[in-house]
């Protein structure tokens, strides 16, 4: 698409042009030595010498803040296809692979290949012969895991683009996968035969090309390697992991973890021998695993959550922004330019001239614009609305115009929600796991949208959308409306909790009650969906909160545990006599400003709590739960990740890790299950009452 168009008659104000930021992007594909400030600006300014003064600083900002480039010291880096072009890394077919005569290329090959490329335009050779292509047949479900180091919310996706038969199978009916879909896949059955094959031989690729992505394949014996190789590189990689963590966060996305783990792991983690990727996160570390970050997945630490954001994300981390778009950051709507048209073209769809109307869908009224900022973007929805006219054509609109109205209302609504919960100065500890992180995703996901239906209504037909785009948009809006519905719930229900354990806080005691003071404490398991919410009266100490957590989850208290606060609160058992410490209570937490524990059960499970709100309850009433999700883990099971992997293996029903699964979870066993009334009623059985 050439997004050089969308700069309509000049009226945008733009720091580095569209040709400028092509130019950069060609010029990281192709320099494969390390390169200097100096280097790209020269070749970004031979391209497009507009703005020059100002070019150097814009484009080091630019690559920093985007992580599209590898740091080598003071205005230095190295690019992906620098750093990955030319090394070896191991793919690991599976059983089913074998048995077939196939290779799915999938996620086999990242970083090692060029991001804008899908595994399907990858070329494969085998002593220097090109490796046919042939189809897979199959459930969509089973091709899946192959495409899972993406994030698993994408696979789908990725089994769609395979080819357009795919996509409109997908398409049909967005709320249910195909019968059957079929994937383009290497033809592997004379290269099996003729190596000799054997289950646990791997594959050694050499990434030829990475902006093509073309890789030479040659096998390597099960056993050709040793132990002490092996793990070696086991070492770099969990310490890539770690290091990629502390410097990205969750970052944009699991390939862009993936590549800067690869980095930070070193020259060690990107030589042989070595693990295949899939090997070394699904079967080998048990530091890091696939954890829920909103709407999508991330890798992470073993047993701990993503932090979550305190508001929306989006163009407020790019180091370009306009004028305008500067304005709409400070005020919590990160939206670029092009959304804005895309508003602007909505009001001409919808024969709606009135500029308070369009800035009321760009600006909902729960953000406080000031009148200055409103007025500066009064005068350019005008400027551009006049230009806009001179061209638009209902008629041609109608493909994207019904569309653009749904993602516009449901991107409003998600920046009128945000602002409201600013406004509501709720603890955020009463919101849902990850709302800001839910949100932003959403808003970000229907920004994009807007910028793609951001097109004059009869464009080139070169760069037009496809009617499969927009059917394929219109279907995403399906579930993104739907999961904005989900979490709007959870949101206005969380507010009016709050709300009401505000209000119960200033109500006097009834005469026939005494008051006594509580707290509101939420505990989940890091590594896991799983969370309660609980009242207990603040005189608690840390001895009975472990009896509670006990009691919530059903374990025995057979294991070793320890509070930790603030880095340095250690409370341990050692046999059956408990530390000191364990006689303190949320009142002493309180008055040293602790109001964050966490609880280590045994060496696998995490538990954070969260001390929040001070309520008041009636004497005699039990400790109990007020909310919670998912169903606790046994204790026996080592840890979150070994905990996925089985429920994996008992959703699949047969074959030796289904009968592991069955061992260790039990035949009923459901991660979605939570019964509130079953909790309260086991806390009731115990000696949890509030003493009078």
């Amino acid at each position: 698409m050439d997004l050089s168009s969308r700069h309509l008659l000049g009226i945008f104000k733009v720091i580095m042009t569209v040709n400028q930021e092509g130019a950069l992007k060609e010029f990281l594909d192709n320099i494969t030595e390390p390169f200097s400030l100096s280097d790209v600006v020269a070749f970004v300014r031979m391209i497009d010498p507009k703005r020059s003064g100002r070019l150097s600083t814009e484009i080091a900002a630019f690559i920093e803040s985007r992580n599209i480039a590898f740091r080598l010291g003071t205005n230095r880096w190295v690019s992906r296809r620098g750093c990955f072009e030319s090394v070896r890394f191991v793919i690991s077919p599976t059983r089913l692979e074998l048995l077939n005569g196939i290779l799915i290329p999938g996620h086999r090959c990242v970083p090692f290949a060029n991001p804008d490329l899908l595994p399907q335009k990858y070329a494969f050779f085998w002593a220097g012969a090109p490796i046919p292509m042939t189809t897979t047949e199959g459930p969509p479900d089973e091709f899946y895991p192959y495409y899972s180091i993406y994030g698993e919310e994408y696979a789908p996706q990725y089994v769609a683009r395979d080819n357009p038969e795919n996509e409109s199978a997908f398409n049909y009916d967005p709320y249910e996968d195909p019968v059957e879909v079929s994937i383009q896949t290497l033809d592997m059955r004379n290269i099996y035969r003729e190596a000799a094959f054997v289950p646990g031989d791997s594959f050694v690729a050499h990434t030829l090309d990475w902006k093509n992505g073309s890789f030479e394949l040659e096998r390597v014996g099960k056993d050709e390697w040793s132990q002490a190789e092996l793990y070696a590189w086991f070492e770099a990689a969990e310490g890539g992991f770690e290091d990629a963590f502390e410097f990205l966060g969750p970052g944009s996305s699991t390939e862009e973890q993936i590549a800067y783990a690869y980095w930070f792991g070193g020259k060690r983690m990107r030589e042989i021998p070595a693990y295949s990727l899939e090997t070394f996160l699904y079967d080998k570390t048990d530091r890091i695993e696939t954890v829920a970050y909103g709407i999508e997945t991330r890798f992470w630490y073993v047993g701990k959550e993503i932090p979550d954001r305190k508001d929306l994300e989006g163009i407020q981390s790019l180091p370009d922004k306009t004028v305008l778009e500067e304005i709409l950051y400070k005020n919590k709507v990160p939206i670029s330019e092009y959304v804005i048209q895309s508003y602007i073209w909505d009001s001409l769809y919808r024969n709606d001239f009135q500029i308070p109307h369009i800035l009321n869908r760009i600006i909902p009224p729960a953000v406080n614009l000031d009148k200055q900022s409103r007025d500066y973007l009064a005068e350019y929805i005008a400027d551009a609305l006049d230009d806009f006219k001179k061209i638009y054509s209902p008629f041609s609109d109608q493909t994207m115009g019904p569309i653009r109205i749904r993602v516009g209302e449901l991107h409003t609504a998600v920046i009128d929600l945000a602002a409201r919960i600013h406004k509501s100065d709720i603890d955020v500890s009463w919101l849902p796991r990850h709302t800001f992180v839910i949100l932003s995703q959403i808003q970000g996901h229907a920004a994009s949208i807007l910028e793609d239906l951001d097109l004059e209504p009869d464009p080139d037909p070169e760069w037009a959308l496809t009617e499969m785009e927009l059917e394929a948009m219109d279907n995403s809006l399906d579930s993104m409306i739907e999961t904005y519905e989900d979490i709007k719930e959870l949101i206005e229900d969380a507010l009016d909790s709050f709300r009401r354990n505000n209000i119960s806080m200033v109500k006097g005691p009834k005469k026939e009650f005494r008051i006594l003071e509580a707290r509101t404490i939420q505990i989940s398991i890091g590594g896991t969906e799983v969370w309660r919410r609980i009242i207990v009266p603040e005189t608690f100490r840390l001895k009975e909160l472990h009896r509670i957590i006990q009691t919530l989850f059903g374990w025995t208290g057979t294991l070793a545990f320890r509070f930790i606060a603030g880095g340095n609160f250690h409370h341990r058992v050692s046999g059956d006599t408990p530390e000191p410490n364990l006689e303190s209570s949320l009142v002493d937490l309180a008055s040293r400003g602790i109001s964050e524990l966490l609880y280590e059960y045994g060496t696998r499970w995490n538990v954070k709590i969260m001390i929040l709100s001070r309520i008041e309850e009636e004497t005699g009433a039990p400790v109990h739960c007020s909310a919670g999700a998912g169903a606790a883990p046994p204790e026996n099971v080592a840890g979150p990740a070994r905990l996925r992997r089985l429920v994996s293996a008992l959703e699949q029903g047969s074959g030796l890790e289904y009968r592991v699964a069955l061992d260790e979870l039990g035949q009923d066993f459901d991660p979605l299950a939570f019964d509130l009334e079953a909790c309260n009623r086991n806390l009731a059985d115990g000696i949890f009452q509030i003493k009078k």
